[in-house]
């Protein structure tokens, strides 16, 4: 078997360093930090363990939240052989030899705990390839993945696999895992009690990004404790985790859009700037923010799709940064405007109507008549001309003869449209009075 499908721990270098991560690897599954919601004494894999039935899994979480670690434990713990591969770097060919040497090694008496890390990355064939080898137990498939496991893998995948959740590091785990590094490196960080606080943030609920952080700062040799500011001269933050593909950017533009929905100004330029730092494109924003206008605003502020346009007008003439500000601008205004999705709903109605009606002709009477063959058709016949009528309204029927007269546009008591429902109302009883 090649390096590729290595899981010992990588030799010490010439000078014997570790690495703190490597260091401080659990040993046990009671030596993980965090993820108490897949682990704690009534969670998922505590239960698997106690009953000795551990079923195959996805583990679904950001970087560094210990997915790779506790998939090792996990072996250790039921006995399994661990075999560890990328989906990056790995083939077909090498697919065979990994299920090859799983075989035999089950025909000896021992299983095998196959760990696959970004096993989203596998097309789908070659994610199909798993399931005989899952099903026959010539292996007990592990999966990790950034992405959600609902639009990444094969249902026949999921189906026969567990999806846990691990999610990002708080910073009380981040405090333990510190704590544990400066025992591990009999050394007490040189920082402010806000310097402190200011490093788990800069690790963003990545466990191993601290480490790497801790082992820096741990390096450095000086006389008292480094502020907020003197910490932020020597570390750069590292950047905000997000895809612009992947599950982040479909989790933020959710959130930016329910927080306008919401009326949260403060909450919808949160995720905006959010989107913003992780390299967003701005014109996308100004797409969806538009939308935001024509969907959830409508008509109960007419003005908001105009204020969405001008923005979007404004970023392409000034470019970045400065066109992002007219953005915010847009997205504040949507946020404090009042929500109405009676034309949105309105609009979903008058499509399943026209679906349910198929090809029904609109009624004669409202049909033009250029031609005398029309015309002794009956097209036009009766039509009420509205500028003529009384109040200048006919109430004609408008709808294909025999389709009873939906209700499609409910205009709500808010902004504009509360306007627009006393028209609505007017006109509807007109409408009686012109049928009696």
């Amino acid at each position: 078997m090649t390096d590729l499908f290595s899981s010992d721990p990588a030799p010490d270098s010439p000078s014997g360093h570790r690495p703190l991560a490597d260091r401080l690897r659990p040993q046990t599954l009671a030596d993980v930090i965090g993820q108490r919601q897949v682990l704690g004494p009534d969670a998922p894999l505590k239960a698997m363990l106690a009953s000795g039935a551990l079923s195959s899994l996805i583990f679904w979480g950001p970087p560094g939240v210990g997915k790779t670690t506790i998939a090792r434990l996990l072996a250790h713990e039921t006995d399994l052989h661990f075999v560890q591969i990328s989906a990056i770097f790995t083939g077909v060919p090498d697919l065979r030899k990994v299920f090859e040497a799983a075989r035999i090694r089950r025909t000896n008496g021992q299983g095998t705990l196959l760990f696959v890390d970004e096993i989203h990355r596998f097309n789908k064939a070659q994610q199909d390839g798993f399931l005989p080898h899952m099903e026959d137990g010539t292996i007990l498939l592990v999966g990790a993945t950034t992405e959600n496991p609902s639009f990444e893998l094969n249902a026949a995948v999921l189906s026969r696999a567990q999806v846990l959740v691990l999610e990002r590091l708080p910073a009380e785990d981040l405090e333990l895992m510190a704590q544990r590094a400066e025992s591990e490196m009999d050394t007490q960080l040189q920082l402010t009690p806000e310097a402190r606080c200011a490093l788990l943030d800069m690790a963003d609920g990545d466990g191993r990004a601290l480490l790497n952080l801790v082992e820096q700062v741990a390096a450095w040799k000086t006389d008292t404790p480094l502020d907020t500011d003197a910490l932020a001269a020597r570390l750069m933050k590292r950047a905000a985790q997000y895809d612009k593909g992947g599950d982040a950017h479909y989790n933020l533009i959710s959130a930016l859009h329910k927080s306008v929905r919401g009326s949260d100004p403060d909450a919808a330029l949160y995720w905006f700037a959010r989107m913003l730092e992780g390299g967003e494109d701005p014109r996308y924003l100004a797409r969806r923010i538009t939308r935001m206008a024509v969907e959830d605003i409508g008509l109960a502020d007419p003005q908001a799709q105009a204020v969405c346009l001008q923005s979007w007008e404004t970023y392409e003439r000034l470019g970045s940064p400065e066109g992002e500000l007219a953005l915010a601008q847009a997205v504040a205004y949507l946020a404090l405007a009042p929500k109405s999705n009676a034309s949105y709903v309105a609009y979903k109605g008058a499509r399943a109507a026209a679906r349910r009606t198929g090809s029904e002709p609109p009624p004669k009477h409202i049909l033009n008549a250029p031609t005398s063959l029309m015309k002794d058709q009956g097209y036009g016949d009766g039509y009420a001309y509205d500028h003529d009528a009384e109040d200048g309204f006919s109430g004609q029927n408008y709808f294909p003869d025999g389709m009873e007269r939906p209700e499609l546009y409910q205009p709500v008591e808010r902004g504009f449209e509360r306007d627009l429902k006393k028209r609505l109302d007017y006109f509807a009883r007109l409408r009686v009075k012109r049928e009696t």
